[in-house]
């Protein structure tokens, strides 16, 4: 049995926040966001607007892409590292509130690593036939954790959810057929990428300084680390499928930063042109970053049926992750 992506949706909240909004209460322009990061805008949930409702909407978009009724989905595995509550999970209220009955719902905490994660999960329940249809859903409302006084994560991150369905086949290279995936973590290096307070190691209180409820991030380490691991994950992938990085039509990966983007082309000896790159419009959204990044792609029309698709991420935890797909024949919503 075999694994194939049959639908795929996506939702961005409405506020467009440009770098000229962000300039008028930090010390930065737009030239200097777009020279460090290759961002120009990104959306932000109104408040009241949570991490839960971008999920539902990106959910029903993808059962419409994939023409499937809701009692149709056996899973839902949603990655995220803004859930709605500490608990709990975000993922069954998701599952509730699109009408799928009493499914296996569940949330990965996996950071921007989190859609692949979730994708090599859904692709290997499938394939163990404990499911039959997986709706795997990243998604994130980073605006609501950032420290508005923190230039270096303030500019960088974007909120937004991105869903794909997921469907068992026993056709062997099916277009949309998952062809593997690679995961990967390093805790050691944790502190890269954290929110110090708010769990059981540094709980609130009210003593707890402002700045410690806010996310924080090692930008230049980050950098170096996110490039390394990524491609060495895809590497890794690429050997077990037995793809060469010149048969790759499409490399699609974590929307970080512009930078880390062609570095990790470079690394991979891909075409640069060959990669996509949508952290422009709409920033860093973590979890949802790829599943957009597809959309945004499909609808530019740059894919075609049985193209190649090598995915790779980089997120907090460390962690690291990589998939494989061929296009399907689909419409993003």
């Amino acid at each position: 049995m075999h694994s194939a992506m049959i639908g795929l949706g996506t939702c961005l909240p409405s506020r467009l926040v440009t770098n000229a909004e962000l300039a008028e209460g930090l010390d930065t322009s737009d030239e200097w966001i777009v020279s460090r990061t290759g961002i120009r805008s990104r959306y932000w949930v109104e408040p009241g607007t949570a991490t839960s409702d971008l999920a539902v909407e990106a959910g029903l978009r993808a059962l419409k892409s994939a023409g499937l009724a809701p009692e149709d989905i056996d899973v839902v595995a949603l990655a995220t590292t803004t859930p709605d509550h500490p608990c709990p999970a975000t993922a069954p209220d998701v599952a509730s509130r699109l009408g799928l009955g009493p499914v296996a719902a569940y949330d990965i905490a996996a950071v921007c690593s989190g859609f692949l994660y979730a994708l090599a999960m859904g692709h290997a329940q499938i394939v163990a036939g404990q499911a039959r249809t997986v709706l795997v859903i990243g998604a994130d409302a980073y605006s609501t954790i950032l420290n508005p006084d923190d230039r270096a994560t303030r500019v960088i991150f974007g909120d937004g959810a991105g869903a794909v369905v997921l469907t068992a086949s026993d056709v062997p290279g099916r277009p949309g057929t998952v062809l593997g995936a690679h995961l990967g973590s390093d805790g050691a290096h944790k502190d890269l990428i954290r929110i110090p307070a708010g769990g059981s190691r540094q709980p609130v209180t009210a003593d707890t300084a402002s700045a410690d409820r806010y996310f924080v991030m090692e930008g230049t380490k980050v950098f170096r680390q996110a490039v390394r691991h990524m491609s060495e994950s895809a590497t890794t992938l690429l050997g077990r499928i037995g793809w060469q990085t010149g048969e790759i039509d499409h490399l699609v990966g974590h929307q970080a930063n512009a930078r880390i983007l062609g570095a990790l082309a470079g690394h991979l000896d891909i075409p640069v042109e060959r990669a996509v790159v949508d952290i422009d419009r709409v920033g860093n959204t973590s979890a949802a970053s790829i599943p957009l990044a597809l959309a945004h792609a499909a609808g530019q029309g740059r894919f075609t049926r049985g193209d190649r698709v090598l995915m790779t991420a980089f997120g907090g935890g460390l962690t690291w992750a990589s998939a494989a797909i061929t296009w399907p024949d689909i419409t993003p919503l």
